[in-house]
């Protein structure tokens, strides 16, 4: 479903009802009636736009997305939102935002159901088989420093979370990813030691009761330092915290823990920043997987600022607050027979997994999309995942890992492997020798530890070696080899 459908097809608008069943096709004169100008407005505007040329193939069930698979390198097409993403409330709201807002569509989207599934919190659950995957989402936008208001994003999501629950606003809602400890005391049990005097356990902390949490992270690359430093528990923390476990710190003189927690995580970065972070598979198997990756930018210059009214934030805050509301009383959600089949023909490819760097980073595609899913459906205040609800998950998704297709398509996952083949690119048709590219690392890394990173090129398919015949001894000559689409 895309945008352009609205108009010259006269398809189904993405803005369905929040309910979540199908309306009446819609024409312009209904969007104006129904949405005023600014619906309207953002409705013709987005066409191009978020339209994608490529009906997902994940959804046809057809294998992997096109960048995905032809692992395409930074420097690809921008990833393109599919109108389908756009579906229910969360579309209305993102809808009603953007005309007012330099942030991108992707930015707000994201982070709209990233906070919607923290204030919901971690009784409704889809079961898939002895795991329970909750509301709680990691996403991570990408974007260049200040100009691709990634902060303006959160800010506009915010303030409509904020007509919800005041309360979570206020204190579920904190930043500053350090270590593991700090993390599981935000959402800590209560801690108990025996007196002496009392010759009896007396309670020390009372604990937090309210386990939901939202980290809003805009400088992500310090949480990503500090997970690298020797002894720091971050990163395995937030893993546990992603699959909802028990988290614990248990030392002589720390014996933290935190039971049922239910903790999102909304994270801001550049695309260097984030490359360099990554540069090793270890990283992405045990914790970029879990988060969303989303490139993200200005979608438009607005010199005054956008003119959102008080009132708006108000309505779209009170259809949220009922919404969730209704959401927090839902306990297991299913999937409707139709969507069982549909996730059957979708689920072998997003399961299957690719090779390097960005297969490590999407590894887990379908539980992915799965809690997407789980969210768009417990906005729509129903029990059961339906066919539309899978349909914006696979967008959602699909734009995610495009989004990681560009910034990591051609890495391996091996620091010296990748900075070899990017020298190798670099040079073109004239190759480097051996020497050459020892000189890249300025003769830090052993020859040994050369070979072998010039040997998972070549056994990648990235590169390829040549002997070249000089007036003397033959020399060992490596060239760059690409993917082909």
């Amino acid at each position: 479903m895309q945008y352009d459908e609205t108009f010259s097809l006269g398809g189904q608008s993405p803005a369905s009802h929040s309910s979540g069943h199908p309306v009446k096709p819609r024409d312009a004169n209904d969007i104006f009636r129904e949405e005023g100008a600014d619906g309207l407005r953002w409705a013709l505007d987005a066409a191009p736009r978020l339209a994608t040329s490529a009906t997902s193939n994940h959804r046809n069930g057809n294998g992997a997305s096109p960048s995905a698979a032809d692992g395409a390198s930074a420097g690809s097409d921008w990833p393109q939102l599919d109108g389908a993403a756009m579906h229910g409330l969360a579309g209305d709201i993102v809808r009603t935002i953007e005309p007012h807002s330099e942030a991108d569509p992707v930015a707000l989207l994201v982070q709209l159901l990233a906070c919607a599934g923290s204030v919901i919190g971690s009784r409704p659950y889809y079961q898939v088989e002895g795991s329970r995957h909750h509301a709680n989402l990691f996403a991570v936008l990408v974007g260049a420093t200040s100009k691709a208001r990634k902060g303006t994003s959160f800010d506009r999501v915010f303030s409509v979370v904020r007509e919800v629950d005041e309360t979570w606003c206020k204190e579920r809602n904190v930043s500053g990813l350090s270590s593991g400890e700090g993390l599981i005391s935000e959402v800590r049990n209560e801690t108990k030691a025996y007196d002496k005097k009392a010759k009896e356990e007396v309670i020390v902390d009372l604990g937090v009761a309210d386990k939901r949490l939202l980290v809003q992270e805009p400088e992500f690359a310090g949480a990503l330092r500090a997970c690298e430093r020797h002894g720091n528990t971050l990163s395995p923390v937030i893993r546990q915290a992603w699959d909802g476990r028990t988290l614990r710190i248990l030392t002589k003189n720390n014996q933290l823990t935190a039971s049922d927690p239910h903790i999102s995580i909304v994270a801001h970065i550049t695309t260097q920043e984030l490359r360099a972070s990554l540069s090793g598979t270890d990283m992405a198997n045990g914790f970029a997987n879990r988060f969303l990756v989303a490139m993200v930018k200005r979608s438009k210059t607005l010199p005054f600022g956008g003119m959102l009214n008080d009132a708006a934030i108000h309505r779209l805050g009170g259809r949220l607050r009922a919404a969730i509301e209704t959401a927090q009383r839902i306990g297991r959600v299913g999937m409707t027979e139709a969507t069982q089949h549909k996730w059957s023909a979708v689920y072998p490819a997003l399961s299957e997994g690719q090779d390097g760097l960005l297969g490590a980073i999407v590894a887990r595609a379908e539980a992915q999309v799965v809690r997407l899913a789980l969210v768009y459906a417990l906005l729509d205040g129903v029990t059961e995942i339906d066919e539309q609800h899978l349909d914006a998950a696979l967008a959602l998704w699909e734009y995610c890992e495009a989004s990681a297709a560009y910034i990591f398509g051609s890495a391996i996952g091996d620091p010296i492997a990748d900075e070899i083949h990017r020298a190798l690119q670099q040079a073109r048709a004239a190759g480097l020798s051996r020497t050459a590219i020892r000189d890249i690392f300025g003769r830090n890394r052993s020859g040994d530890r050369i070979g072998a990173a010039l040997q998972l090129l070549l056994m990648k398919g990235r590169a390829r070696m040549e002997r070249i015949q000089t007036a003397g001894r033959p020399v060992e000559t490596w060239f760059a080899v690409e993917r082909q689409p």
